[in-house]
């Protein structure tokens, strides 16, 4: 992997920042389930038609760009599909299923492992791949959280509680790094998954809020490409390998 300027430490302003715009998010997350539609996508007619057809979708969840913070940028995706003719059950077994992960949602994640399991609450492992122009290994601790709504909705929480960068991955010389050091290709990860069964199939949607460092002056051809670009092609690609995994 390129070594950049871009090496350095998450500050403490920027932690703040982040931790204050999930506080406001998870909030205003809260009051959807009491009023308005459970699933965003279903609230717009032109994006349910469109998942309904097969086809899935992604976009900034609020604002039309990553928000800047001190040192700092905070990405707010949220993407949805519809899977026809699978359950709940299924559902949420495959997802719940995190030894396996790293065969579901490969290339991206690696190496998957349940840490721990205490009914609807899991500790999780998964190693990830960023790729796009440079190769970023993370190694990251997941805590998990599902919350059953109904017999027909589902809510998930995920937030890292961990994220570390592995430099010369899978070598000799693999190295894993102090958490919050590095280049901050992605320095927090909070994802928030609904799931209804509905039209016979499954709705699945995923709102991703991430941290990541800023782009620095000068790197911006090298470092905009994975950092304004890969977290709504992550999402895509889970997503994605979801519905494959449970229509085979």
């Amino acid at each position: 992997m390129a070594r950049t300027a871009m090496t350095g430490r998450l500050h403490a302003a920027t932690l703040r920042a982040f931790a204050d715009y999930i506080a406001q998010a998870e909030k205003a997350m809260e009051l959807t389930l009491h009023q308005g539609p459970f699933l965003w996508a279903l609230a717009n007619p032109e994006v349910g038609e469109l998942i309904r057809e097969g086809g899935v979708t992604a976009e900034f969840s609020r604002g039309r760009a990553p928000l800047k913070v001190p040192h700092g940028l905070i990405h707010d995706w949220i993407g949805a599909l519809f899977i026809p003719g699978v359950s709940m059950k299924q559902t949420l077994a495959l997802i719940q299923d995190y030894d396996n992960h790293k065969n579901v949602y490969q290339p991206d994640v690696i190496d998957s492992a349940l840490l721990s399991q205490k009914e609807n609450d899991f500790r999780i492992y998964l190693r990830l791949l960023k790729k796009k122009i440079v190769t970023v290994i993370l190694d990251t601790d997941h805590d998990v959280h599902y919350q059953c709504i109904s017999p027909q909705r589902w809510l998930c929480r995920s937030s890292t509680t961990r994220v570390a960068e592995v430099q010369d991955a899978g070598t000799f010389k693999e190295r894993v790094l102090p958490p919050d050091t590095g280049h901050g290709f992605l320095w927090r990860l909070s994802s928030y998954w609904r799931f209804e069964t509905k039209d016979n199939g499954v709705y699945l949607e995923c709102r991703a809020i991430s941290l990541t460092a800023d782009i620095p002056f000068g790197l911006a051809w090298l470092i905009a490409p994975i950092i304004q670009n890969l977290p709504r092609e992550s999402l895509i690609h889970t997503l994605e390998a979801t519905r494959r995994a449970l229509r085979p």
